[in-house]
């Protein structure tokens, strides 16, 4: 055990102290909340306005265009198509008589284009307009049709959805816990490929200078095999934990150099130009501070450091085995990772309806099987309907397969680390699997 806690500490040590992860573990964190909160900067200083002339043949549009802080529409007499610009004005929009005919439609003429987001929302607002003539024309008075757009504007209702299991009842919000069980299994599958392959480089590197030779005269192939995994294992927490720290620490103190009028600002900005605004995630950000408050973390935050935990023992003991039987070759290593990185990437294509369809067949069984459960299970728990016999089997069944996996891959491991010269195919990896030791 004294050994293995040796080879834990030099590799832990060794990474650490490196310049590449020092950088990789501050830069990464200050690089994505520097993203997020320059892009809500802009959206949120962007105060420029578009200025359309509007020539209204009907009369029908004057009094129900309205205008914000992106749009303002004007009716003058003497601005055309031919001089809108030089009045001042961003577009022209020209409403014919007979606006429905293909022959003479609606336009809107520009020098640029007005985006997209733009043009929709001037759609909207035609749309609104002729829809309230309509029914002022069918004798629907005007005060009436004005509450019901006030009541409209202002929410006709306050929906919810409440979760009922049992006695206990709770709220739920289902983007919150698709954007964490997305993110939960995401974040579990980049950090499969990372270290795992991290494990793999270490051992091929050792194997290819002949440093492997002079450990393993002192130490036994299992005892560094273990021992490189569990180290590597502690970096990658060591670099995660730092991480989650460094954007709690970054995103409270950026959100104070927001004033809440800025807030307010952006939030209307995001709203004025539909769903579709390309900052909408970056100013969803800002206000998601109470929303992430009410997800279940006390369960989220340990099954997570679990899955995490157990799903890089489960998968990195594999490219171990993998960079063991690894030459000098590089598409010898690719042609061996196949078939440890397509269960990985088939158990995200699973996670992906996971987080929709928590309870769906393919869901569940793939939450228990080991090859996939870190992945899925971490896209199914946030939902709050995961049964908790499913958990722990889940869990059960990873350690186990861990277990089962790492006696596996030291067979392959204590002989490929010290064969030089030969390409080893997965028949002879086979055989070493039921050789007595």
């Amino acid at each position: 055990m004294n050994k293995i806690w040796l080879v834990i500490k030099r590799e832990y040590l060794t990474r650490v102290r490196n310049r590449s992860f020092i950088l990789s573990t501050i830069l990464l964190p200050l690089f994505f909340i520097g993203f997020i909160f320059a892009s809500a900067y802009f959206a949120a200083s962007s105060t420029e306005s578009q200025k359309v002339a509007v020539s209204d043949s009907n009369g029908i549009f004057k009094n129900s265009f309205q205008n914000d802080k992106l749009i303002t529409y004007e009716f003058p007499d003497d601005v055309t198509p031919d001089n809108f610009k030089e009045k001042g004005y961003s577009a022209f929009l020209k409403i014919p008589n007979d606006y429905s005919s293909s022959n003479d439609s609606i336009s809107l003429i520009s020098t640029k284009q007005l985006g997209m987001d733009a043009e929709d929302k001037i759609k909207d607002q035609i749309d609104d307009a002729i829809r309230n003539q309509a029914f002022l024309k069918n004798n629907i008075d005007k005060k009436i049709l004005d509450s019901i757009n006030k009541l409209n504007e202002n929410g006709m209702y306050h929906f919810r959805t409440v979760v009922k299991q049992g006695k206990k009842t709770e709220k739920s919000n289902s983007a919150l816990s698709y954007g964490i069980g997305y993110g939960s299994g995401f974040l579990i599958y980049i950090t499969l490929f990372i270290y795992g392959a991290a494990v793999m480089r270490g051992v091929m590197e050792e194997k290819m200078n002949r440093i492997a030779e002079v450990i393993i005269s002192s130490v036994k192939p299992f005892q560094l095999m273990v021992g490189k995994i569990i180290g590597i294992a502690a970096v990658g927490l060591t670099q995660l934990l730092i991480w989650l720290v460094l954007i709690v620490l970054l995103s409270a103190i950026s959100t104070s150099f927001f004033s809440p009028e800025t807030l307010q600002h952006a939030q209307a900005m995001n709203s004025s130009m539909g769903a579709a605004a390309n900052n909408s995630a970056a100013i969803n950000f800002l206000h998601a501070k109470s929303t992430f408050l009410s997800a279940n973390w006390a369960l989220i935050i340990p099954c997570f450091l679990f899955y995490f935990l157990a799903g890089y023992l489960f998968y990195a003991s594999l490219f171990a085995a993998v960079g063991s039987v690894v030459n000098e070759d590089p598409q010898e290593a690719q042609s061996l990772m196949l078939p440890i990185t397509m269960p990985i990437i088939l158990s995200f294509v699973i996670m992906t309806t996971a987080v929709g369809k928590p309870d769906s067949p393919i869901a569940v069984w793939g939450s228990i099987i080991p090859f996939s459960s870190p992945i899925v299970m971490m896209g199914r728990i946030p939902s709050g309907n995961v049964p908790g016999w499913q958990i722990i089997v889940s869990m059960l069944s990873l350690v186990a397969g861990f277990i089962l996996t790492t006696m596996l891959a030291a067979k392959i491991y204590r002989t490929g680390i010290l064969l030089y010269g030969k390409k080893v195919t997965f028949k002879e990896m086979g055989k070493w699997l039921f050789r007595k030791s």
